[in-house]
C-alpha cells in the first residue's frame, strides 16, 4: 500500500486518538557537547587561556592540580556574568600547599600555574621564584627578615615557591627560620593576591609542620596531594622526555626500563624513589651509555644515533 504523503517521517511520534488535532513530536537534533571537563574549558576559555590549559593537560597524571586550575577558571567566568548582574563577586585566596614525594610534578606545575594565573589576570608576571631555608633564613638577628623580604618583592606578580618549607620549622622556637615564617606570614597579609605562596614538601612532614603553625592552615586554604606515578606513567614520562631530546625507545628497551621500574616501585625498602627526577636520570645515563657504545661504529646511521637499545640501561645490582 502507498503511503500517504501526510504520514509523518519515521523519527516522529504522534498523537493518534481520534477527533483530536494531531501533534508531531520530532526528536530534537543530536548535538555534539564537550565530554569532559577539560574540554568544557577549550570552549569557554579565550584562546591565550585556553592554550595555556592545553599544555597543562599534556602533562602526565595530576588530576588534583587539573581539576583545581579548571575550577578556577569557571569561578572567574562566573564571576564576570555576576558582576553583569550587579551580584557580590566571590574573592577567594589561591596560597597553597603542595605535599608529594620528589619527582611528582610540583614545580613543573607551579611554574605552569603562574603561566596560567598570568593569562587569568590574577597575577601580573605569572614568574616563580623558587627558594629553600637557607635562601630565607640569615645568620643574625634582623637578618632574616631582610632576606625574606626582598624575595617577597621579587615574586610580587608572581609565585614565590619555598621547597621543604617545614625546614623553616626544624631549629626550635630560637630559630630564625620562625622569624621568616613570621615574615612572610605578615606578607601574605599586607599584600593579599599580588603574589601566590606555594610551600611544598613531603606529605608526612607538611601535615606536621601545618599542625605546629594554628595560623598556616586558613592562610593556605588550596592543598594539593601529588601521588606518586604509576609505572604506564613513567614509562609515558620517559617517551616524552626521549622523544624531546630526538632519541627513541627501542621496544626492548622499553620494556626492559618497564620492569626496572616496576621492581623499584614494588620495593618496600625503597623509601626514596624519586619518580619522573629518576626516570630523567636514568634516561641521561642510558644517552651517555649509547654515546660510549656508538664509538665502535665508525658512520653509525640517523637511526642508531637516535635509538636507546636495552644494554643502554644498566643499574646496580640490588
Amino acid at each position: 500500500m502507498k503511503p500517504s504523503g501526510n504520514q509523518p517521517p519515521a523519527d516522529s511520534v504522534t498523537d493518534k486518538a481520534p477527533n483530536r488535532i494531531q501533534v508531531v513530536f520530532r526528536r530534537p537534533e543530536k548535538v555534539k557537547r564537550p565530554e569532559t571537563l577539560a574540554d568544557k574549558v577549550r570552549t569557554t576559555a579565550p584562546g591565550n587561556v585556553a592554550a595555556a590549559f592545553d599544555e597543562l593537560e599534556r602533562l602526565i597524571g595530576l588530576r588534583e592540580a587539573k581539576k583545581l586550575m579548571y575550577e578556577i577558571h569557571a569561578l572567574l567566568r562566573v564571576n564576570k556574568e555576576r558582576e553583569k548582574h550587579n551580584l557580590k563577586l566571590e574573592k577567594q585566596v589561591y596560597h597553597m600547599v603542595f605535599k608529594g614525594n620528589p619527582g611528582t610534578g610540583k614545580t613543573t606545575v607551579a611554574r605552569l600555574f603562574g603561566k596560567l594565573f598570568r593569562e587569568m589576570g590574577i597575577l601580573s608576571k605569572g614568574h616563580l621564584i623558587e627558594v629553600e631555608r637557607a635562601d630565607l633564613v640569615g645568620e643574625f638577628i634582623g637578618h632574616t627578615a631582610q632576606k625574606t623580604r626582598e624575595l617577597i618583592k621579587k615574586a610580587l606578580g608572581g609565585i614565590l615557591f619555598i621547597d621543604e618549607a617545614y625546614s623553616l620549622a626544624r631549629g626550635g622556637e630560637k630559630d630564625f627560620g620562625k622569624e621568616a615564617i613570621d615574615c612572610l606570614t605578615k606578607a601574605l597579609e599586607d599584600h593579599g593576591n599580588d603574589f601566590i605562596c606555594i610551600l611544598a614538601g613531603y606529605t608526612d612532614e607538611m601535615d606536621a609542620f601545618l599542625e605546629l603553625n594554628p595560623g598556616l592552615p586558613s592562610r593556605f586554604p588550596i592543598q594539593l596531594r601529588f601521588a606518586d606515578y604509576t609505572v604506564d606513567e613513567l614509562i609515558s614520562i620517559a617517551e616524552l622526555m626521549v622523544e624531546g631530546k630526538e632519541y627513541k625507545l627501542s621496544p626492548s628497551a622499553r620494556e626492559k626500563l618497564r620492569h626496572h621500574l616496576m621492581r623499584k616501585r614494588n620495593d618496600v625498602f625503597e623509601v626514596n624513589f624519586s619518580n619522573a627526577r629518576y626516570v630523567r636520570n636514568a634516561i641521561e645515563q642510558a644517552i651517555r651509555r649509547q654515546a660510549v657504545r656508538l664509538l665502535d661504529v665508525a658512520e653509525p646511521t640517523r637511526n642508531e644515533v637516535m635509538t636507546l637499545l636495552p644494554e643502554d640501561f644498566v643499574w646496580p645490582a640490588s
